[in-house]
């Protein structure tokens, strides 16, 4: 296909011109004026009848014409004639979100679990561009959604996170911030954000590694956690450049994670299909035809 290859994006607007083209038909062939009597009537009688205005010439008037054109450009238009074109850039996020969530029994059977889960929905609809994943961990750590920029998605894992999604019991968090590095590697983001949900639980030397790494890899860790801040809880959000959130602190998590100042965007290494729309400069040509309404003739 040539790059000027022209196609429709909206072909059954065109399923219209035929009921266009009787409508035109029986316009046209009507005769205006004196009906069928100029059939009947001698055609020297019938010019002086029109000479002196007695009754109207046989010239159809440019005003359905004019109308019925119009119409059929704007269906043409509305039909979405288009070319293709592949030189179109584009780009993709590299500055991405994971929310490791605690599914351990520690976690969602307190009473403010369905807080956090909350908490959470409200962090994905604040990520704008940014791409998201969620890792779910107790005993071992799982991919729940991949990175996908389907927020609606991700809202709708989040709210469907239970005691019974993870099998394995206890609480390793490193394990979820090992498995974080991972997918950020693989997904080729820059920078971004970790997002750890927890009660504390198994927060330690292990996880205080996973979390310096995933700083050194450009990932800010922060941390939600269920009651108020702790020690451990600050030391992994410093050594993670990140930030310590509690349940009452929903618009500073969105506030957070929404920061466009960390947002790299960079081409995409894949070409598009991009569809140039010519419909929006086919109506300026209907125009032309109802220009004939203003047609005056001269006395």
């Amino acid at each position: 296909m040539s790059d000027w290859d022209v196609t429709l994006l909206r072909p059954l607007w065109l399923g219209l011109l035929p009921g266009l083209a009787v409508l035109a038909w029986w316009v046209l062939s009507r005769v205006p004026g004196f009906g069928n009597w100029d059939k009947v009537t001698d055609p020297v009688l019938m010019k002086a009848m029109v000479a002196i205005g007695r009754v109207e010439g046989s010239s159809i008037s440019l005003a359905p014409i004019a109308f019925l054109a119009a119409a059929g450009i704007c269906l043409v238009a509305l039909a979405g004639p288009a070319f293709e074109r592949r030189d179109a850039q584009t780009y993709r996020n590299l500055d991405g979100v994971l929310f490791l969530v605690d599914a351990s029994a520690s976690v969602t059977d307190d009473e403010r679990w369905p807080q956090m889960l909350t908490m959470g929905r409200f962090g994905v609809g604040a990520l704008g561009s940014r791409p998201g994943g969620i890792i779910v961990f107790g005993g071992d750590a799982y991919v729940a959604t991949d990175m996908t920029t389907d927020h609606r998605q991700l809202g709708q894992t989040f709210s469907l996170i239970s005691a019974e999604t993870v099998p394995d019991k206890g609480s390793r968090p490193e394990r979820a911030l090992a498995l974080a590095r991972q997918r950020i590697e693989e997904a080729g983001i820059l920078a971004g954000d970790v997002v750890l949900f927890t009660d504390g639980a198994g927060l330690g030397p292990a996880s205080l590694q996973q979390t310096a790494a995933l700083a050194e890899r450009g990932a800010r860790v922060s941390l939600v956690v269920l009651s108020e801040n702790d020690a451990q809880a600050d030391t992994h959000s410093k050594a993670g450049g990140g930030a310590v959130f509690t349940l009452d602190q929903t618009d500073d998590l969105g506030w957070w994670l929404s920061d466009d100042a960390s947002t790299r965007l960079e081409k995409a290494d894949y070409p598009v299909l991009f569809w140039y729309d010519l419909g929006r400069y086919l109506l300026v040509l209907a125009l032309f035809p109802l220009l004939f309404l203003f047609w005056r003739d001269q006395p």
